[in-house]
């Protein structure tokens, strides 16, 4: 029998209260209102967003909730969000087509909005707005799963500093193309880190098709600032992003472009992520690459030079192998965790690359172990060498090298395995289709008694 619709509404009210967006889609799947006023008579949307919980304020405009319905004051859910300075939030209620569907004077109202505080800066606003003196409270926090952002106090109200992402996404939205030298501008104060206007920046210039917009990107390439040129890699890699999903385009000028720079790219922090866009896709050129940089000073650098080595589509050339095995000895464990990885990637292991492997596999950093065990488990190599190196794990304080061995294992049908499997221990949430797992329930239904 449906509950009745109060009692519906009233468990939306507690679910987008409590922040728990599972709950409150589960309330409105059942017939609950989307627009139920919340604890201070305005909808519940605006409570979220108050909260700055965007999965329930995308659990409620997904709904059906009005993002553009006109508030006592004048504004909207929507104009709310992009008030606050949360992407996240923005994103969560923009809705579908908000070009065609917001009238062009609430467009501009809030193009206006977010740009006024990203030029102003979040603390003076606030310190307009409350006439509060003194410096604001700041943190970090995660806006979504990918970005952070700061949190801004001031005389009792709160931001996040991200009005910069906001306006570069709106202007995208909305069909507004600033110069790509504004959106270096809002990115550059940003490059370290995960910040929300670096990546909106990043992502509204790969957006950009024309070739003004192309010319004016690859003319960052000999800015004399490494930021500048960092946000160049940047774009690229979003470009390549864009391209494999969903926003189909021809790379092919993009890796030619970047097969010559990773030639002569003088910093380390930037040839790293050249060199990472670079190996996104297979080239011809990489190998040349891989081995003129194999013995670089920056161990960033180092650590994508067996990406360059690796190619799937070709085999392993000797000199390629040979600077891998040395990069196995490494004094960076980033460098050989990478190099534990791809030295698995054939699966039939050359003695050379087993030998290495099982050198990773007692590692000193647990990560080069985890990258060994990996590699070594899902090998064909059928050797006692191995077999035994992976039994020697379960003895490992870390419950996924546990697990990684005891899969391993399970592929060789060792008898030791289901002994493996309780040396694991119990597993949480997330592991119900975990391929390690499955492995033991085929070993169990292959070495059944009544196959024999």
């Amino acid at each position: 029998m449906t509950a009745p619709r109060h009692e519906l509404n009233d468990r939306l009210v507690a679910a987008v209260t409590a922040r728990d967006p599972d709950a409150a889609r589960a309330a409105l799947d059942d017939g609950a209102d989307p627009d139920t006023p919340g604890p201070d008579g305005l909808p519940l949307l605006c409570t979220a967003l108050a909260g700055f919980d965007h999965e329930s304020a995308r659990a409620l405009t997904e709904g059906g909730a009005d993002p553009d319905r006109e508030l006592p004051d004048g504004t909207t859910p929507l104009l709310r969000a992009v008030d606050l300075g949360s992407p996240a939030l923005v994103g969560a209620v923009r809705g579908k087509d908000p070009r065609l569907r917001i009238p062009e004077g609430a467009r501009r109202r809030m193009l206006d909005l977010a740009r006024h505080w990203h030029e102003s800066g979040e603390a003076e606003e606030l310190r307009r707005r409350t006439g509060a003196a003194g410096p604001a409270a700041l943190r970090l926090v995660q806006d979504d799963e990918y970005a952070e952002v700061e949190e801004v106090s001031l005389g009792g109200l709160t931001v996040r500093a991200g009005h910069s992402a906001v306006l570069s996404s709106l202007e995208w939205d909305f069909g507004v193309l600033p110069p790509v030298a504004e959106l270096v501008a809002r990115a550059v104060p940003y490059a370290q880190g995960s910040h929300v206007n670096w990546y909106a920046a990043c992502d509204a210039a790969a957006r950009r098709r024309s070739p003004q917009a192309w010319s004016d990107l690859v003319a960052l390439r000999h800015h004399p600032g490494p930021v500048h040129r960092l946000f160049l890699a940047a774009v690229l890699w979003d470009r390549n992003f864009q391209a494999n999903f969903g926003d189909r385009q021809d790379t092919g000028g993009d890796r030619e472009f970047l097969a010559a720079w990773a030639l002569d790219e003088p910093d380390g922090g930037v040839l790293a992520k050249v060199l990472d866009v670079y190996t996104e896709e297979e080239h011809p050129g990489q190998e040349v690459v891989g081995l003129r940089y194999a013995d670089h000073p920056d161990p960033r650098v180092r650590r994508e030079v067996p990406y360059c080595l690796s190619r799937e589509r070709a085999p392993l050339g000797a000199a390629a192998g040979a600077a891998l095995l040395v990069l196995a000895r490494d004094p960076d464990p980033g460098v050989r965790g990478v190099v534990a990885r791809i030295l698995g990637a054939p699966r039939e292991l050359t003695p050379a690359f087993r030998q290495a492997l099982l050198t990773l596999i007692r590692d000193a950093d647990p990560g080069v172990r985890g990258r060994a065990a990996e590699s070594l488990a899902g090998s064909d190599d059928r050797s006692a060498a191995v077999t035994q190196a992976l039994a020697a794990l379960l003895d490992e304080e870390e419950q996924l090298l546990r697990l990684e061995a005891a899969y391993g294992l399970a592929l060789r049908d060792d008898p030791r395995t289901d002994w493996a499997f309780e040396r694991v221990g119990p597993l949480g949430p997330g592991f119900e289709h975990d391929h390690r797992v499955a492995a033991h329930w085929h070993y169990q239904w292959r070495n059944r008694p009544d196959r024999s």
